[in-house]
């Protein structure tokens, strides 16, 4: 039977059978999400980078469920025990969890009390108590035919035989499926302390007694439960309603009440469901809830990182990174506007030693050199050091009109605390020792430091995702799916922004489309070699490109002041004779000054009569013109750029009712945590981020959104910040 995998796709998906067959055929052509997204829009009716990846794992769960289909089919029959009616409920399912249990009764499994008891030969017992014929008869006499050496007496028979009978109900799909809806619907997750003495700081005082209805617990709530019974503080069970789903099975079962048998049959329902069939669901449905939760916790993290990663770049400023410490000292790097290492050094402003006055000295030298912005680490350390480039940079302003050295100052220094997550994974990896094999690992930390504010997805692409901290229980949820996720994420970002295949790293380049880690090191290697790239066609020459890795990434790929101004845009190489056509009709050479005013102007008038003149599908065509309106254009530039100051707030200045700027730090299902130059991080809880009813905080904050906030509360003993969004006006 052949299955129709894009209507299934389509129905589900709300868009047209030949729009999903259409991208199927694309991606069985080994085409990239991105790729098609950009470059494929006519052929998929346009469908956007997300239903294009829902389309893909969607198809990929399809035919994993056709190919356990047949596996599970095949291995019945090898059995004898397939009849045209399994086969057919089993072609008809749609989900993998219905499969399974269809094939539940027919699984090998390990010998258990039911094997035990048909290996003793009371399987024609069970059957007879399950058809409830005889209503008559002495029971002993009627176990004595199935008396052995292992089976001694009646009453082990009949038990052997409810054995069979209790496997059966647990195993039967119908029943499997009932009772999994019910408890999904009504039961509750009951919480209790397990061991108190491993909660020493009462993390989880909050459940130590507590209950909540499956269908409702949030998957925040459930993530922190089962972290506290993976650590042993906390108990958790299942309350559902047991007795209920035991009549009913005894009242679907017992189909004649005068039966010698009866009472040995509902004892087997009762045993089956409480001992197999209870217990069964309850895994299934902590997996079921885990898996949601999870889910849902790695979906908030890809949409923090996605906006991390988004973040504008803070474009020709000289850079002072610093990685800040107490005992160690504070690294301080000093980076040019194209990220290169000027020199570095250590200072001690800190408890032990508190040399101040030195490090202020250091750093005002560094301000005179040219440095336009201080970058901190948000670590240990970081607001004290954000108070020392506060007092700097008021020093530094006060000197200005004496005629001190800062020419190349067009505007008073600023500082910006930098989120530092995963500095210390890069600082210590194979890359950062090949790019900087002479410096230690905490002033490696400081350039990449420097780097993130100048160019933060070039230098977060370096590190693995997981360990940018973005997100919430990050380190519970499944890591698999979670690093499948979030290098979706990166991917998905590098291609949004495009890569100058000139100065791009090897980690940046292998998130571009079609390009491999292998050949993304070829790329480094021949610039490194040969110089800088000219013409996006010298990629050819790159050993391992092949013309399905240049077509899939050659857009993607940038060449800033090449010899080729398209080699510059969006705009791929199979369309650069649209662009001649165009240029032809536009009777101009491409590099006249007036030509993105000409553009702009076409892009408000006739495309579709316009597309059929230059023969070339109307959405290229508008992707065309948006690149040439706007050359060389970086998607990050229309974001609001970073919160710079240049004073510093303790959490003594703080009074509630002050109105405050921040910068959205992280966002969670419960509220937004935000910036404000304070030591801690104040929450926005979600019923202050609007003055309506929102269901996600992301419907109105992402992360490295500067806000403005209320101070609502202050709670200086915990150090906590209740802010407001909708207070502040």
């Amino acid at each position: 039977m052949s299955i129709d995998f894009a209507q299934i796709i389509a129905a589900e998906l709300g868009i047209q059978r030949q729009q999903a067959a259409r991208s199927i055929e694309l991606f069985d052509n080994e085409n990239t999400v991105p790729f098609v997204a950009r470059y494929r829009k006519e052929v998929t009716g346009g469908l956007d980078e997300a239903q294009l990846r829902t389309i893909l794992e969607r198809l990929t769960y399809l035919r994993n469920l056709e190919a356990r289909k047949e596996t599970v089919l095949r291995s019945i029959a090898e059995q004898g025990k397939l009849t045209d009616e399994l086969r057919q409920r089993i072609e008809s399912t749609d989900t993998l969890q219905a499969v399974e249990d269809l094939y539940l009764p027919y699984k090998p499994k390990r010998r258990t009390r039911a094997t035990i008891a048909r290996e003793r030969g009371l399987e024609p017992l069970a059957q007879a108590i399950l058809a409830q014929e005889l209503t008559k008869g002495n029971l002993e006499e009627i176990a004595a035919a199935y008396l052995s050496d292992d089976v001694p007496t009646a009453e082990v028979a009949f038990a052997g035989a409810c054995d069979i009978i209790a496997e059966s109900v647990a195993e039967d799909a119908d029943t499997r499926a009932g009772v999994r809806e019910r408890t999904r619907k009504e039961a509750w997750l009951a919480v209790s302390v397990a061991d108190k003495a491993k909660d020493e700081r009462g993390v989880y005082e909050v459940y130590y007694d507590y209950r909540e209805k499956l269908s409702a617990i949030p998957p925040h709530r459930l993530l922190a439960i089962n972290r506290g019974e993976r650590e042993g503080v906390l108990k958790v069970k299942f309350d559902g309603p047991d007795d209920e789903l035991i009549q009913t099975i005894q009242a679907r079962m017992v189909k004649n009440p005068r039966s010698v048998f009866t009472t040995y049959l509902r004892q087997a329902i009762a045993d089956g469901y409480k001992r197999l069939l209870a217990p069964s669901i309850e895994n299934e449905l902590r997996g079921e809830l885990t898996d949601t939760s999870d889910e849902h916790a790695i979906n908030t993290f890809a949409a923090n990182l996605r906006q991390l990663l988004l973040q504008p770049p803070l474009k020709g400023k000289t850079i002072i990174g610093i990685d800040p410490g107490f005992r160690t000292g504070c690294k301080v790097a000093l980076v040019d506007p194209t990220g290169k290492f000027l020199g570095g050094t250590t200072i001690y402003p800190h408890e032990p030693q508190k040399k101040w006055n030195e490090a202020k000295q250091i750093l005002l030298k560094l301000i005179e050199q040219g440095a336009d912005v201080i970058a901190i680490g948000n670590g240990t350390a970081s607001r004290e050091t954000e108070a020392l480039a506060a007092e700097i940079i008021g020093e530094a302003k006060s000197r200005i009109p004496q005629g001190h050295n800062v020419s190349n100052l067009q505007s008073p220094p600023s500082y910006v605390i930098v989120n530092e997550a995963g500095a210390s994974v890069y600082s210590a990896s194979d890359l950062a020792r090949a790019e900087f094999p002479d410096l230690d690992v905490s002033m490696r930390g400081a350039i990449s430091i420097a780097r993130r504010l100048q160019d933060p997805l070039a230098e977060l692409v370096k590190i693995d995702p997981k360990s940018i901290g973005v997100g919430l229980y990050q380190h519970d949820v499944n890591q698999k799916q979670l690093a499948e996720t979030l290098d979706t994420v990166v991917e998905s970002a590098v291609n949004h922004v495009g890569v100058d295949v000139n100065t791009a790293s090897a980690p940046l380049l292998s998130y571009v489309a079609g390009v491999s880690r292998r050949v993304a090191d070829a790329i480094v290697k021949h610039r490194e070699e040969n110089g800088p790239f000219r013409r996006r066609e010298a990629l050819r020459k790159i050993k391992g490109l092949g013309d399905k890795t240049y077509q899939q990434a050659v857009g993607f790929l940038k060449i800033p002041g090449g010899d080729h101004p398209l080699d510059n845009t969006f705009i791929h190489p199979e369309s650069y004779p649209v662009v001649e056509r165009l240029f032809a009709h536009l009777r101009v050479r491409g590099d006249e000054k007036e030509l993105p005013g000409k553009i702009e102007t076409l892009r408000k008038g006739n495309i579709k009569e316009l597309a059929r003149q230059l023969e070339v599908g109307e959405p290229t065509l508008a992707d065309i013109l948006e690149s040439l309106a706007k050359p060389g254009r970086d998607p990050r530039d229309e974001l609001p750029a970073p919160l710079l100051r240049q004073d510093v707030l303790k959490l003594e200045d703080l009074k509630e009712g002050m109105v405050l700027s921040g910068t959205v730090r992280n966002v969670v299902d419960f509220g937004a945590f935000v910036d404000i130059g304070v030591k801690q991080d104040g929450l926005v809880h979600i019923s202050h981020l609007a003055d309506r009813y929102i269901k996600s905080p992301f419907e109105v904050v992402s992360v490295g959104d500067v806000v403005k906030v209320k101070v609502i509360k202050i709670d200086a003993q915990r150090g906590r910040i209740g802010l407001s969004i909708k207070e502040a006006g």
